[in-house]
């Protein structure tokens, strides 16, 4: 028996890599010219091949036996900072880096940091750095963070002039957006020309597909993460962007020099009022604001303030106008318990609103979201091959399906607040990172979610618990007439549902260019999107679960390939990916969702499932760099007859989602022609959505009726088109503070006429019918001078 024990004890701290002689180096990395913590920095000591990245708030923490060492950090867009350290027991540094380039224009890129995620356990994910993002073309002379996304493999845009953004066969509403840990609802201006994010503001963004960590829950397609940055605390900087339809402006700088800092950032759109000169009365527009506080309380304790507030109008003729935007705040409190102990404690608040004003009928509407988030995540660097991470969060939500009230004592419009719904989502997790030898390292991790539909509402009660009914002889689904209803009070729960949710993913290291990897997720999401359109719209509302809409449950496995060519010069990813979700929200045929207080009697859960592959193609360094990436993959969904009487929806079988899109392919290039020249392109091809055409009509009293086949067995025409930008960084900016640079751009220089839908009509001239394209753009030249001083 004791020799048993022995050998348990030895394999356990073999495993935890446990040695009285190890010592911590920790500390953080900032830039130099600004003290900006910087996010996903390469830490490593080559010799030892020891490395670690640093977190969300640029902390790093690596456990190594004394000595002395050269230590190496390196990231992206910025110098590879070598230096030398004698290491002899716990110590605390602090790295600072240099951007490789003064100038606002692209720089060249001469290292890849990412040769690490070859042995990361890590899959499915993709980063963008900010200065590859602004070399980027963009619609309007406007960088766009969700349209450069889509450029990555396993993800579109949901249509040319539509919001949202869709991952691996996944609907818009199935993406968790995160800006400063906060929950952005809607995040497009201008019903999807414009992101609501300011690429000025953003530090950092990470797109998590697949093998999404275990402090992320509430989505089941992705997760979108974007900090915001922190605020100059050596200088007083302003910088911003003149162009034909939009301007910015951004100011940061210290409160306390070294210790505290802001930023403030704004941005508004301003064609509406070339349309006021011609006597045009209608109009559309968009602002919004970034804000950010800093300040160091001592080496182990650092506050932040953080917050957005954005919104958008359109107006036609004063007598409709509909203003909808978001607003989040978060209180952040960074703590270092130890060298190897981080934690992280915020309180989050998001919202998200809806108004429309109808003059011509008189009454005003309002609706939508709030959540009040409570979260604490704590990283546990326990050995250099062991990571600990784990936390917990609570979430309350307020939901405001709608509300109307008369705009005038004339209107004859009665009051009218549809139910207010409530819900409350704790969690508690945690996760492991783990490398069990050379060769193989492993995350493994579980969420346990609990969700709480709360009153004060009253819920209708049917036959059988079945708020749609089946006709037999029509072959239709029909609202269920209520039987009654039960009330609920402020303090009881109407529905109540718990999930485990396991996380796992694992990489095998082939050589050191090389490697194996794969990933299992489980996710839920208690939230739906109430939305029968392709892409969301500003007018659908978000809905918790509760009897009659379950929560939707995701598992997904992925397996990839990674490799690395020419000491980094070139990379290689090949994922595929299967994915399935129960109760995925269907509609019955005419559901009628707005302004519905029983939700339930148009809806019906059903499942959904995708698959696919994606290759992703890079050129890391050299004047000339870009990527090339390709899906191929399905995205169907299945809602079955509940009995044997009932026929399901589309007959019961497989249909594909209105986010199916068999082919993507998109292809970067970004080129350095010298100091005072760059250009970029992006090249974008996939199928066309997927829509139901008639496919007949009859008479009825003189009118002529169209009849439909099974959904979305049709498709719009292959959508194309070809962006190109050129950036002029006059020589003069070398020798002063102010530094400017003109961006010149073409969307869609060849002047594709992509179809966002195509409609059905009779000719008035010759009584035929007709398909009418609707093409939103053509070619968009722009212009845009940006300045920093």
């Amino acid at each position: 028996m004791k020799k048993r024990l022995l050998v348990f004890w030895m394999i356990f701290f073999s495993l935890i890599g446990f040695t009285q002689e190890k010592v911590t180096l920790s500390g953080k990395v900032i830039d130099s010219n600004n003290n900006e913590t910087l996010i996903g920095v390469l830490v490593e000591i080559p010799v030892l091949k020891f490395s670690t990245f640093t977190n969300e708030y640029g902390f790093f923490s690596l456990t190594v036996p004394p000595g002395s060492y050269a230590i190496q950090a390196s990231t992206i867009g910025y110098e590879t900072k070598n230096i030398q350290i004698s290491i002899q027991e716990n110590s605390k540094i602090t790295i600072e880096i240099a951007a490789n380039a003064k100038e606002l224009a692209a720089v060249v890129v001469s290292k890849n940091p990412s040769r690490i995620n070859i042995h990361k356990p890590e899959m499915s994910v993709n980063k963008i750095a900010i200065s590859t993002l602004k070399k980027m073309p963009a619609i309007l002379g406007e960088i766009d963070i969700l349209k450069s996304i889509t450029t990555l493999p396993g993800v579109t845009n949901a249509g040319e002039g539509q919001s949202g953004f869709n991952v691996r066969g996944g609907a818009a509403d199935q993406n968790l957006i995160l800006l400063d840990e906060a929950t952005v609802y809607n995040s497009s201006h201008l019903f999807g020309f414009f992101s609501v994010f300011n690429a000025d503001a953003i530090k950092d963004l990470k797109l998590y597909k697949g093998g999404i960590p275990a402090r992320f829950g509430g989505r089941v397609a992705s997760v979108l993460d974007i900090y915001q940055k922190e605020g100059n605390s050596k200088t007083f900087n302003l910088s911003g962007g003149i162009g034909l339809i939009s301007s910015r402006l951004m100011a940061e700088g210290p409160l306390v020099k070294d210790k505290s800092s802001f930023l403030v950032a704004g941005r508004s759109s301003y064609a509406h009022l070339f349309l006021k000169l011609t006597n045009n009365k209608n109009s559309a527009y968009f602002y919004d604001l970034n804000t950010k506080l800093s300040y160091k309380l001592n080496d182990n304790n650092k506050l932040y303030l953080s917050g957005y507030f954005g919104r958008d109008v359109f107006s036609l003729n004063n007598s409709f106008v509909n203003t909808y935007g978001n607003t989040v705040f978060n209180l952040r409190w960074n703590h270092l318990f130890s060298d190897k102990l981080f934690s992280n404690a915020s309180m989050i608040y998001s919202d998200y609103y809806y108004g429309l004003t109808l003059d011509f009928v008189g009454f005003d509407w309002d609706s939508g979201i709030k959540n009040y988030n409570f979260k604490y995540d704590l990283k546990h660097y326990l050995t250099d091959r062991i990571k600990l991470f784990y936390g917990a969060n609570a979430i309350y939500y307020d939901f405001n399906p709608g509300k109307i009230v008369p705009s005038n004592t004339s209107s004859g419009i009665n009051p009218n607040q549809l139910d207010k719904k409530y819900a409350f989502e704790p969690a508690v997790y945690f996760d492991v990172e783990q490398q069990l030898s050379d060769k193989l390292s492993i995350n493994y991790g579980l969420r346990y979610s609990l969700f709480y539909r709360l009153g004060q509402q009253k819920i209708n009660t049917y036959t059988n618990n079945q708020a749609v009914i089946f006709n037999t002889e029509q072959q239709i689904y029909e609202k269920a007439i209520p039987t009654g209803s039960d009330y609920y009070g402020s303090n009881e729960t109407i529905a109540k549902f718990n999930n485990l949710e396991p996380r796992l993913a694992i990489a095998y290291v082939l050589d050191e260019n090389q490697s194996l990897k794969m990933s299992y997720n489980r996710m839920t999401q208690y939230l739906h999107l109430i939305s029968n359109t392709q892409s969301p719209t500003p007018l659908d509302i978000w809905a918790p679960s509760d009897h009659f809409i379950k929560p939707q449950v995701l598992d997904q496995m992925a397996l990839g390939y990674f490799a690395e060519f020419n000491d980094g010069k070139y990379s290689l990813e090949i994922e595929s990916f299967y994915k399935k979700i129960k109760n995925r929200l269907d509609y019955i045929d005419g559901a009628d969702l707005i302004a519905n207080n029983a939700i339930e009697q148009v809806v019906l859960n059903g499942n959904a499932r995708a698959y696919g592959l994606e290759i992703l193609v890079r050129k890391n360094e050299g004047k000339f760099n870009g990527w090339l990436s390709y899906t191929l993959s399905r995205s169907e969904q299945q809602t079955p007859g509940r009995n044997l009487l009932e026929s399901g929806i589309n007959n019961g079988a497989l249909y594909k989602t209105g986010w199916d899109k068999l082919h993507n392919l998109s292809l970067t290039s970004m080129y350095k022609w010298n100091e005072k020249w760059s250009f970029s392109s992006i090249f974008t091809l996939q199928s066309g959505q997927p829509v139901t055409y008639p496919n007949g009509q009859y008479q009825y009293q003189g009118i002529t009726i169209p009849t439909y086949g099974l959904r979305n067995e049709n498709r719009l025409p292959t959508y194309h088109r070809l962006d190109l930008s050129a950036t002029l960084n006059p020589n003069k900016n070398k020798d002063r503070n102010w530094q400017g640079e003109w961006v010149f751009g073409i969307y869609n220089v060849y002047s594709r006429k992509n179809a966002a839908s195509i409609s059905f009509r009779q000719n008035q001239d010759s009584g035929n019918n007709e398909a009418v394209r609707l093409s939103i753009f053509g070619v968009v030249p722009s212009v845009t001078y940006n300045f920093k001083f």
